[in-house]
């Protein structure tokens, strides 16, 4: 599966169901950029849960209704609901450990 972009019309059907990894990035952090390619990475090679992003520049709203303080910004969700959450780069594996088992 690839990576879904989201905004605020289309972030709650994006995560309503099932387990997904929700990203708040910007183009311009640093961190994001470096996690970006591990994102693409961990969503081409798991079907048992999705990679969601949302770019916080263009959903101020979204990133405030999720309290991002700092990005990267990784939330677990689980059937729409928040289950986990962390701020920065993780590599790919721990990022797929996290996830699994949230």
């Amino acid at each position: 599966m690839s990576v879904i972009y989201a905004d605020n019309t289309n972030l709650e059907e994006n995560v309503k169901e099932g387990l997904v990894l929700l990203d708040f990035y910007a183009d311009w952090c640093g961190p994001c950029k470096m996690i970006s390619p591990v994102l693409d990475q961990v969503a081409s090679e798991n079907d048992d849960f999705k990679v969601v992003k949302v770019n916080v520049d263009e959903n101020i709203g979204l990133a405030q209704q999720y309290g991002v303080q700092g990005i990267p910004a990784l939330f677990v969700l689980k059937d729409g609901k928040v289950v986990a959450q962390k701020a920065g780069f993780m590599p790919k594996d721990a990022i797929v450990n996290w996830v699994k088992g949230a």
